[in-house]
């Protein structure tokens, strides 16, 4: 299925990528799960946001707004934000928000 956007230049935040190489042996779980995360992402599966998100972000798909999943990996919420003009998709904690 072909992503339904463009995601840009992906990058983590410091706290994402310290918390995925933490654990020699999640690490790999880790990384593989992000990946999968961002990849349901371009395909509009927006996870864990509430109704409203999820209606803003169906809206915003026209490039007119941001686009925002949330998503529990190895029991710790992600954030993954891609920007208005799709030059950036950020992979973040809400605490880094």
């Amino acid at each position: 299925m072909p992503s339904l956007f463009e995601l840009g230049q992906t990058v983590m935040t410091r706290g994402v990528a310290d918390w995925i190489n933490e654990n020699d042996t999640t690490a790999g779980f880790r990384s593989l799960m992000v990946q999968q995360c961002l990849a349901r992402h371009s395909l509009g599966d927006w996870g864990l946001v509430c109704a409203e998100d999820k209606l803003l972000n169906d809206a915003g798909l026209d490039g007119s707004d941001r686009l925002m999943s949330v998503w529990v990996v190895d029991s710790t919420s992600l954030w993954i934000i891609t920007e208005w003009d799709r030059s950036v998709t950020t992979v973040l904690f809400p605490s880094e928000y």
